[in-house]
C-alpha cells in the first residue's frame, strides 16, 4: 500500500463521519486539496525514512489551505515547488476562506517548522531524504465564530470513530515509511504515537509544539526544536 492509498482510505473513513455543536463546519483538505496533498506524497514521500514528524491537525492557514501537513503557503510555493490548484470545500466558513496557495495569510506553526527544515537541511530534498512530515488527523474544526476546534475537545462519542481511522492511518504509515524514529510535534501527537506505535518497535520522542500560543516557541522555536532533537539522539 502506497501513501496514497493510506490517504484516500483515511479520507473515505472521516468524510463521512459527523459533529455536533460547537463544532459547525468540518474541512477536509485530503478532497479539496487532493492535488497538493498527492504531489506532497508522491514527490516527498518515496522510500523509507529514518524520522516521521507527527503533527495533530491542519491549521486555518496552513494545510486547511495547502493539503500539506504545516503546510504554511510560502513554504510549500515556494521551498517545496508545490503548486497544484485547491478547490473550495463543500462548506466554507465565511469567515476560514479556502484560497489555496494564494492565500496571504501565513500559518506560524507551519512557517517556524518548515523553516527550521530549510535553514537546516537547505534543500527540500535533502530534507526529505531522512524526514517525512504528516498529521494524525486529517480535518480542521471550527465553531461558529471562526475559532478553531482541536480533535482532543471532541466528545469521547465523536473522537472514538475518528481516531480509529486515524490510528489505522498511522500504523499504515509507520509500517511503510520503517521509521527509526517517530516524533510528535506537540503533546498530543507524542501520547498518540505511544499509544498506538508502542509495539511496534519504534522509538518515540517530542518537540515542542511550534504554535504562537506557546510562550516558550516564541522564544526561539527552531533552537529549542534543535536542542531536543540532538538530546534524543535523531540529530
Amino acid at each position: 500500500m502506497s501513501l496514497g492509498q493510506i490517504s484516500r482510505t483515511l479520507c473515505d473513513a472521516v468524510d463521512s463521519l459527523h459533529f455536533s455543536a460547537p463544532v459547525t463546519h468540518v474541512y477536509n483538505p485530503l478532497v479539496y486539496a487532493r492535488a497538493c496533498h498527492d504531489a506532497y506524497l508522491e514527490r516527498f514521500g518515496q522510500g523509507t525514512k529514518q524520522v516521521v514528524m507527527l503533527g495533530m491537525n491542519p491549521g486555518p492557514w496552513g494545510m486547511a489551505q495547502t493539503g500539506v501537513p504545516f503546510g504554511e503557503v510560502a513554504a510549500v510555493r515556494d521551498w517545496m515547488g508545490i503548486s497544484e490548484v485547491v478547490a473550495p470545500p463543500r462548506q466554507e466558513h465565511p469567515k476560514r476562506k479556502v484560497q489555496g496557495l494564494d492565500c496571504p495569510r501565513s500559518e506560524v506553526s507551519g512557517r517556524r517548522l518548515w523553516g527550521w527544515a530549510r535553514d537546516r537541511f537547505g534543500s527540500p530534498e535533502i530534507f526529505f531524504e531522512r524526514f517525512f512530515v504528516v498529521n494524525y488527523c486529517p480535518l480542521s474544526f471550527m465553531e461558529e465564530g471562526g475559532k478553531n476546534r482541536t480533535p482532543d475537545k471532541l466528545p469521547a462519542v465523536e473522537q472514538r470513530p475518528l481516531f480509529s481511522a486515524c490510528d489505522a492511518a498511522l500504523v499504515a504509515t509507520i509500517d511503510l515509511l520503517d521509521p527509526e524514529w517517530v516524533i510528535g510535534v506537540g503533546a498530543f501527537a507524542e501520547a498518540k504515537a505511544r499509544k498506538v506505535l508502542g509495539d511496534r518497535g519504534v522509538q518515540i520522542g517530542r518537540v515542542l509544539h511550534p504554535s504562537p500560543a506557546s510562550p516558550l516557541a516564541n522564544r526561539g522555536w527552531a533552537e529549542r526544536a534543535e536542542q531536543e532533537l540532538q538530546a534524543l539522539g535523531v540529530l
